[in-house]
């Protein structure tokens, strides 16, 4: 499999990371993004590394540091929240609005029989996601995802919890598997972050086929509709 790179100069690459594929190593084994490093090196001497998470099922834009000194940079600004990220979601059922904000602070919880999940809980971490409506096909929506704060399964909890239906396809929040989504319907569509006097990091990842075979092809995934 060869990962589309989105973006690339001497400190920074974006990739088009494929939905299924997981940042880390399964325990039970498997391919992971790891065995794609060296030929993402491109020459450098040193693998690229991840600076930010995405779930195994989300697809599209990760970033990835190309020095020790970049990573430090590129991860003070995600905590500073001086990252713009834009995220595409399919959800099935009807919605509260055509657009809004969800304010949900979250928590994290552990048990034996189900593992770990995201719950919303008063005293959890503050999060917030702006959302709106793109398209509707056949019952479902595609939904633009702006999250200002980066809190682990954020978007997943926030369309569950928030907008009252999770994300089609979300084995966690939702209902699982379903026809026509063979995975967690999520897509990092575009990711920009500003460097100084630098131009800026800026990509955006195509609509992935999974989205385009439920009807979603033509919403082109603009990195900003202010532009």
């Amino acid at each position: 499999m060869e990962i589309p790179i989105l973006f690339e100069d001497g400190e920074a690459l974006v990739i088009d990371k494929p939905g299924g594929l997981p940042l880390d190593r399964p325990r039970a084994g498997g391919g992971c993004l790891e065995d794609y490093l060296p030929s993402l090196a491109l020459g450098f001497q040193r693998l690229p590394m991840p600076v930010h998470r995405l779930d195994r099922d989300t697809s599209g834009c990760l970033l990835l540091a190309r020095n020790p000194k970049a990573l430090k940079r590129f991860s003070a600004a995600f905590e500073a929240r001086e990252v713009t990220k834009r995220y595409l979601g399919v959800v099935a059922g009807a919605l509260p609005a055509a657009e809004g904000a969800i304010d949900l602070a979250l928590s994290k919880i552990s048990s034996a029989e189900a593992g770990w999940r995201m719950i919303p809980a008063r005293k959890g971490k503050p999060a917030i996601t702006h959302w709106r409506i793109l398209a509707e096909r056949d019952g479902l929506s595609l939904i633009e995802f702006r999250p200002e704060t980066g809190r682990t399964h954020q978007i997943r909890i926030h369309a569950a919890a928030g907008l009252g239906t999770p994300l089609l396809g979300d084995p966690v929040y939702g209902a699982g598997l379903v026809a026509g989504g063979p995975r967690t319907m999520l897509h990092a569509a575009g990711l920009s972050i500003a460097r100084g006097d630098k131009p800026p990091i800026s990509a955006v990842a195509p609509m992935p086929a999974d989205f385009a075979a439920l009807g979603f092809a033509d919403e082109a995934p603009d990195p900003d509709p202010d532009e």
